[in-house]
């Protein structure tokens, strides 16, 4: 008859490497019916002075999670099998079983989960060497308790949100009251759990990210009477612990303190465990910890759940303004053998039903395809949709981007400012309740008031740059332009990249020389014609763009402008553009596009093209200062 011996309290102990022999001597004093000393106790004592012998700065409570990581990983490794199945309970080995072959199943998709993961970088998770999950795990095996239930509706009792709870009954009780007749069921994520005794437990679960919260009130007298689980009270109540999603079924009433709870009538539901701690009350403050666990920073953060329901309150004011106007919104395509619109590095890639030899990128924008879509007769249409360019990241620069652009024929461009005008203003007051917005200027905390109120303030920028540099040449397109520009460039101590074209100089002068000045809402009106490929001329001797852009906070929100429905002067411009791609490595530039020239041959009506970079606008109304924190999840550098 074999003895068996104590329960362990915890599966931990045995290190990877010890010999046979001692796995041997070890099991025989373990299972000995003269003393029966539990394998748990035995390993703590023999490998916990070990341990701090080996790692002298080590706490005791770091000690015993080593010792147990030991005991964890002999057991998860085939080749101690033999070893692990003696030092376990009849009871433990068919958990020891499901371990091994759960290791062996990791082994095999290990190369293939390597191969597609998205980041090779370190989670929490997968950092926690703390015996928790596995002991966890082993406690749902001995209840014979599936974790992971399926889920089904509690008959004829309703789903009652904490905030529904609070607003129905939080004014209709006094201190101590009930109503015993109402029964409701909550559901969320236990935040607290506080055992007043073994037979009373209070959870306070939490709903929407910790944004409303209900305390429920577990005693076993209530629960004895509808059992809902084969599990006893004091087990139910024992497997829980705060970050598991959880149910409970009861009547809704008032402690003696006054709090609006949900009073038990029956064990309460383990819908999906929590394997790991949540970082609560330390909080995730790194921002590669926050940004390769995004799941943690949703739950630990409150501005980070913030950032992304201002994006959609953005999305939706858009779609709303837009729709009401009698735009339709389309979508183009986003994987093209094409790319233009803007001056931007692509993405490319091939596919294999076409080919190596035909290259297909990634759109930069779509202002090439919805302009056809008006000269197909849509006269008013819009796409609200992601971007893609391969250039650098930085605080206002994502390679992946949301876009709103519209285009209405026969609107000029000061329809577009005064459309633009009202975007802002209402969606502010949509979303921040008021029209000005309260903004960080600097990582040292500075704040400044943006005031949304119309009309905003108007500069033109051929004007400002030959007032502040009169020694600017008047013909840009002269060949003495370049050296020239680069002179005063270099005189006024202003890097430029290479390479060295018109353009990029021109908007190197005015980022330094203008935008600065663009902290309240501004239109930057009067570019050269030569930054604007794709726009109308004023017909201003000096050659400016029909065009605008809005910048706030020295950062640009919205760029417009009067299409260029001209197809020989737009073959002329693309002309003048590839010469800087041939002749100067401008990468930026895109090829000339023949296929929307000939689509202008049969008429593009006098229109007005708008775009506005969506993450910029969530970033000023969540009061963010990187892009990142506007998206759900971002690109990190492994």
């Amino acid at each position: 008859m074999t003895t068996r011996v104590a329960k362990p309290a915890k599966p931990t102990a045995i290190k990877a490497s010890t010999t046979k022999a001692k796995v041997a001597k070890r099991t025989t004093k373990a299972t000995g019916a003269a003393k029966k000393v539990s394998p748990y106790n035995k390993f703590m004592k023999a490998k916990l002075g070990e341990y701090k012998k080996n790692h002298p700065n080590a706490t005791h409570k770091e000690a015993f999670i080593g010792v147990a990581a030991m005991w964890k990983t002999a057991v998860e490794n085939p080749k101690n099998a033999v070893a692990a199945k003696n030092m376990l309970s009849t009871r433990q080995r068919p958990l020891l079983r499901a371990l091994l072959a759960a290791a062996k199943t990791a082994d095999k998709l290990r190369p293939v989960a390597t191969k597609y993961s998205s980041s090779s970088a370190t989670t929490i998770a997968s950092a926690d060497k703390r015996p928790i999950k596995s002991m966890r795990e082993s406690i749902f095996a001995s209840l014979e308790l599936q974790p992971y239930p399926r889920y089904t509706p509690v008959p004829e009792i309703p789903v009652l949100s904490a905030q529904q709870i609070h607003e129905r009954w939080d004014g209709l009780f006094g201190k101590g009251e009930k109503d015993e007749e109402s029964l409701v069921v909550v559901q969320g994520r236990i935040r607290s759990k506080r055992e007043a005794s073994k037979k009373l437990v209070f959870y306070d679960i939490e709903q929407e990210g910790g944004r409303h919260i209900i305390q429920a009130v577990v005693s076993q007298k209530r629960c004895n009477e509808q059992p809902a689980s084969g599990i006893s009270f004091s087990d139910s109540n024992r497997i829980l612990l705060a970050g598991d999603l959880v149910r409970i079924a009861g009547f809704v009433g008032k402690t003696g303190l006054g709090e609006t709870s949900v009073f038990a009538t029956r064990n309460p539901e383990l819908l999906a465990p929590c394997l790991h701690t949540i970082p609560t009350r330390s909080g995730l403050i790194d921002t590669q910890k926050r940004f390769r666990n995004r799941h943690l920073d949703l739950l630990v953060n409150p501005r980070a759940r913030n950032a992304l329901e201002t994006r959609a309150h953005v999305l939706r004011y858009l779609r709303s303004f837009l729709d009401s106007r009698g735009f339709i919104e389309v979508e183009t395509p986003v994987l093209s053998a094409s790319v233009g619109g803007a001056a931007a590095r692509p993405f490319t890639t091939h596919s294999v039903a076409l080919g190596e030899e035909t290259p297909l990128f990634l759109r930069i924008a779509p202002e090439l395809y919805l302009k056809q879509l008006v000269v197909g007769g849509i006269d008013r249409v819009y796409e609200l949709g992601k971007q893609f360019r391969n250039e650098g990241i930085d605080a206002d620069h994502n390679p992946e981007f949301t876009t709103c652009e519209f285009y209405q024929a026969y609107a000029t461009l000061e329809d577009l400012m005064q459309t633009t005008e009202q975007i802002i203003r209402g969606m502010c007051e949509k979303v921040a309740g008021s029209t000005a917005v309260q903004v960080q200027t600097d990582n040292n905390g500075g704040m400044l008031e943006i005031d949304f109120t119309a009309p905003f303030r108007r500069i033109h920028v051929t004007d400002t740059l030959y007032e502040q540099i009169p020694e600017l040449p008047h013909d840009l397109d002269s060949a003495d332009a370049l050296p020239a520009i680069l002179n005063i460039l270099s005189q006024r101590g202003i890097a430029v990249p290479r390479p060295h074209t018109v353009p990029r100089l021109l908007d190197r002068l005015i980022s330094h020389i203008i935008e600065p000045q663009c902290q309240q809402p501004t239109f930057l009106i009067g570019h050269p014609a030569i930054m604007s490929p794709l726009s109308k001329e004023t017909g201003d001797p000096r050659h400016t763009a029909a065009r605008f852009e809005l910048f706030v906070n020295g950062k640009e929100l919205v760029n417009a402008y009067e299409e260029l429905n001209d197809p020989n002067e737009q073959r002329r411009k693309f002309a003048a553009q590839a010469r800087e791609r041939n002749d100067q490595g401008d990468e930026e530039v895109p090829a000339p596009d023949a296929v929307f020239c000939d689509a202008l041959e049969f008429g593009l009506p006098p229109t007005g093209g708008w775009g506005m970079g969506v993450d910029r606008v969530v970033a000023l109304l969540a009061g963010v200062r990187h892009l990142r924190e506007t998206v759900s999840f971002t690109l990190l550098k492994n």
